[in-house]
Parts: C-alpha cells; sequence; structure tokens
C-alpha cells in the first residue's frame, strides 16, 4: 500500500517575499509547514521553492543527472547579518545511514550523499549554505513546549 502525502498548491499571505518562478508545490506536510514558516516569518524576507537545478553524479547509474532542492531562503540573523541558504527536507531515515532500516532507505540515503555532496559544493562557489532540515528540525520547538 502506498503511502499518502499531503500534497498541493502554496497560495503564499505575503506573494512580496516569494521569489520563485512558479506556483510553489509543497510534496509533504513538512514543506507545507516549512512554506508557512518561510511566508510569516519577518526574519526571511525572500524564499523560492524548486529554485536551482544542481547536476550532480548518480552513484548508481554512473550517469550525470539533475537534482532541485525544496528551497532557497534569504533570511536575517540576530545580529542583523543576512544570509541565504538552499534547504532541502528530507525524513531523518533518509538522511542518515544509522538511521536507515530497510535496503529502500539505505538507498535513498546513498542517493541523497550523491545529491548533497553536489549542492554543498554548488552552494560553497556560490557563497550561500546548504543544509538539510529534517522532522527533528521542523518540530524541535513543538517538542519543546510539550516537556515544559
Amino acid at each position: 500500500m502506498a503511502t499518502k502525502y499531503q500534497q498541493g498548491h502554496f497560495s503564499p499571505q505575503n506573494p512580496d517575499k516569494y521569489i520563485g518562478k512558479h506556483e510553489p508545490i509543497y510534496r509533504s506536510g513538512w514543506e507545507l509547514a516549512f512554506m508557512r514558516m518561510c511566508d510569516n516569518h519577518p526574519n526571511i524576507s525572500k524564499w523560492a521553492s524548486e529554485a536551482q537545478q544542481i547536476e550532480y553524479m548518480n552513484p548508481f547509474t554512473g550517469k550525470r543527472s539533475r537534482y532541485i532542492p525544496d528551497f532557497f531562503i534569504v533570511y536575517t540573523d540576530k545580529e542583523g547579518k543576512n544570509h541565504a541558504e538552499i534547504i532541502e527536507i528530507k525524513p531523518y531515515k533518509q538522511a542518515e545511514i544509522k538511521e536507515a532500516r530497510s535496503k529502500s532507505d539505505k538507498a535513498k540515503v546513498v542517493l541523497n550523499m550523491a545529491k548533497w555532496e553536489a549542492a554543498k559544493q554548488w552552494a560553497n562557489k556560490a557563497g550561500i549554505r546548504f543544509r538539510v532540515v529534517t522532522e527533528h528540525e521542523i518540530f524541535h520547538k513543538m517538542k519543546k513546549k510539550k516537556q515544559k
């Protein structure tokens, strides 16, 4: 039985912040939560969904492939300094080999590592950061609130 994910089109409430060339599409509830945060967070000045294409070498086929990270954001930190990042939203079990339980998840981790290494190199050349965000970061504040 296939897993059902929350999917759809996102309509920004602050369209001046959205700099993407196409209407944002979320492919999971986590991506939707991240879009809402980008749209509403006062420190995020710009964001885009699936804005970059990065070439990488597929470790299984040996062929060059395209990787499209989930998000690009520009934000201001606590010291008032601007930063730009490429963000990938991924389940922790597909981000860490030690957390991968199935052969399928292990293969996804290996493929993701190839994509993310290329993304890190691309971002470094562009003078920006690449980061993978998992459910641990997305829901971190919720867990803290529940513990209080």
